[in-house]
């Protein structure tokens, strides 16, 4: 990432958008963005790398791994995916050396996975105890709490042979982690955000990219003082120039790049709300919604502040909740994502599915009024000006 110059293409796939347990047709949490050719996940529930198999997403292409929080359904798939992804396997027999054991030791570019405290104890405990060796190494950053221990593993088992030794405890700063990872192209901060454990949100924000220009402006300055046409490029990129008979060019101005939210499981986002203001995407979870009309399971004594209340008491938000909060921080488009198994995933093929889904999109339009989407499994669309989908 940090010797390219910029971000020709921005991808998000939902590898899985179920909440507590997966159904049919949907598996536990996943998503995948893609930068350019490059690859980060956000949470790694169960069976993500079968997700992975079947979705257009390159497993050799995975370099970055954000955990929102350490419940089973965003994490138990975390394993298996670094024991796919880096040729993980049990060790050899008695008195024959693996040249895994020093794997950590002798590469400078470890997957790097990001997460709250713990993660880096579930990590070695799970390849300690399953006696998984890797083929190249891994590294576990902490965002820490002020809540948790600053410094240490706080795990009795030393290093894993496959974990490299430089990853970071990262204290808050005025109550959000600033640019927990930063290049040239791209940065990622993050916040804590409300759930029933700790739990947080990510924030990437796109470096300022070339404004729009227009040649004409320029040609016949170029043209006159007889300055080569290459020139152009460097005033694309909002460099001035002085020509040959004084005239001073200046580009375009920059303007901001593409900047994304994505929320783990929440029941109140709003530490989180000054990093995600003026969004141009929110994922945000809408597990549990009253849909009398539409849901057969809907039980006669259920309303919709009783739902609420359910749903809060679990740690999680109804779809008027993300829509709230969609409207809060000016997001200019809307993902819901992280369903109860007894919303079918299945809507771009079933019309009852598809009913139920757009009663739950509407739900969020009683607070918001820009663009929603009810994300599925494998849903894949770019992210641009437009934030055109392509599913």
């Amino acid at each position: 990432m940090t010797g390219r110059r910029g971000l020709s293409s921005l991808n998000l796939t939902f590898l899985g958008t179920a909440s507590a347990q997966p159904s049919l047709t949907r598996n536990h949490s996943a998503l995948a963005l893609r930068l350019n050719s490059d690859v980060w996940l956000f949470d790694c529930g169960e069976a993500t790398q079968h997700q992975v198999q079947r979705s257009k997403v390159k497993m050799g292409k995975i370099e970055k791994i954000f955990i929102t929080h350490t419940h089973g359904d965003h994490i138990f798939g975390l394993l298996p995916l670094l024991a796919s992804m880096l040729n993980g396997a049990g060790g050899t027999a008695d008195g024959v050396e693996d040249p895994r054991i020093h794997m950590a030791q002798n590469s400078s570019n470890p997957i790097e996975i990001y997460g709250p405290f713990g993660t880096r104890a579930y990590v070695r405990n799970g390849l300690k105890y399953t006696h998984t060796l890797l083929g190249a190494p891994y590294v576990v950053h902490e965002l820490r709490l002020p809540s948790d221990p600053p410094d240490g593993d706080h795990i009795s088992l030393a290093l894993h042979a496959s974990e490299s030794p430089n990853g970071r405890n990262i204290p808050q700063t005025n109550g959000v982690w600033s640019n927990v990872y930063h290049d040239t192209v791209v940065s990622v901060s993050a916040a804590p955000i409300l759930h029933s454990v700790p739990c947080i949100g990510y924030v990437i924000t796109e470096a300022p990219v070339p404004g729009k220009m227009d040649p004409a402006k320029y040609i016949s300055h170029l043209k006159r003082t007889n300055t080569p046409m290459s020139v152009m490029s460097r005033l694309q990129q909002g460099e001035s120039m002085e020509l040959s008979d004084g005239t001073m060019l200046q580009g375009p101005l920059r303007r901001p790049g593409r900047k994304l939210v994505i929320l783990g499981d929440t029941y109140d986002p709003s530490p989180i709300a000054e990093l995600a203001s003026s969004t141009d995407l929110l994922i945000h979870e809408a597990t549990n919604a009253h849909l009398p009309a539409l849901d057969p399971h809907t039980k006669a004594e259920d309303t919709f502040e009783s739902i609420e209340a359910r749903t809060k008491s679990r740690g999680h938000s109804t779809p008027q909740m993300a829509g709230a909060f969609a409207a809060r921080i000016g997001a200019r488009q809307l993902v819901l994502n992280h369903f109860s198994a007894r919303y079918p995933g299945n809507d771009d093929v079933e019309p009852t599915a598809k009913t139920i889904m757009e009663g739950i999109a509407r739900l969020a339009e009683e607070h918001y009024s820009g663009k929603i989407t009810c994300a599925r499994d494998f849903m894949s669309f770019d992210v641009d000006v437009l934030l055109q989908e392509h599913a």
